[in-house]
């Protein structure tokens, strides 16, 4: 089973013990810096395709990579020009599967916002390109309405309550480039607390060139 820290803000009473301020430090230690979580890894039974996976009490979050050459053509029969499409198959695209796997006798709520999300590689950390934004830049070059719609709700939504026995899926654009290994700051939100968990050593698909029988 892998484990994850809840954190819980700090009660008042928390700074008046007497190692009141080495604790207050040690406390937001633990807020900024999420758990290496065990990472499952394996194929995907319907892709057969590489994923990243984390099971944790009432949640799971699976990662499957996804071939350029299978977002370039998704993209361009959803009328994306080839310069367009090329600009998302080339940025490290991802169909991710979140679930609330709480059970019936021990529901929860869960939630998360990709904007608190972090992605660590070659030394740096960034955030998430969301929706929002990528809305903009299509707006800025002036992509066909439909493939800007198509595009909207391909994509793994920015902000998502589940409620037990929910899930979804979406796809996830990391900003990389094809082969790039990294690590993601996972955060979620569990009946009021936060969570974190890292998954490690993630790696985005190389850009190669199959046939659909060669998977």
């Amino acid at each position: 089973m892998i484990q994850a820290y809840a954190v819980s803000k700090a009660k008042g009473r928390f700074a008046h013990i007497c190692f009141g301020r080495t604790a207050t430090a040690v406390l937001l230690l633990l807020i900024t810096i999420p758990v290496a979580a065990v990472v499952n890894t394996g194929t995907d039974e319907e892709s057969r395709l590489p994923y990243w996976e984390i099971v944790e009490p009432g949640v799971s979050i699976r990662l499957v990579q996804r071939l350029p050459d299978q977002t370039r053509g998704f993209f361009q029969a959803r009328g994306f020009s080839v310069e367009d499409s090329e600009l998302i198959a080339q940025g490290c695209v991802f169909q991710t599967v979140f679930k609330n796997i709480s059970a019936s006798s021990e529901p929860s709520t869960i939630e998360y916002n990709l904007r608190d999300w972090v992605v660590r590689a070659a030394g740096a950390r960034r955030g998430l390109k969301t929706r929002e934004d990528w809305q903009k830049e299509w707006s800025a070059r002036k992509a066909p309405q439909p493939a800007q719609l198509a595009f909207e709700w391909s994509l793994l939504p920015t902000r998502q309550t589940y409620r037990p026995g929910d899930y979804n899926w979406g796809m996830m654009l990391f900003g990389l480039k094809p082969g790039t290994g990294f690590d993601l700051d996972v955060v979620w939100h569990q009946d009021g607390k936060q969570r974190t968990a890292r998954l490690k050593a993630v790696r985005c698909a190389a850009d190669v060139h199959l046939k659909p029988g060669d998977l």
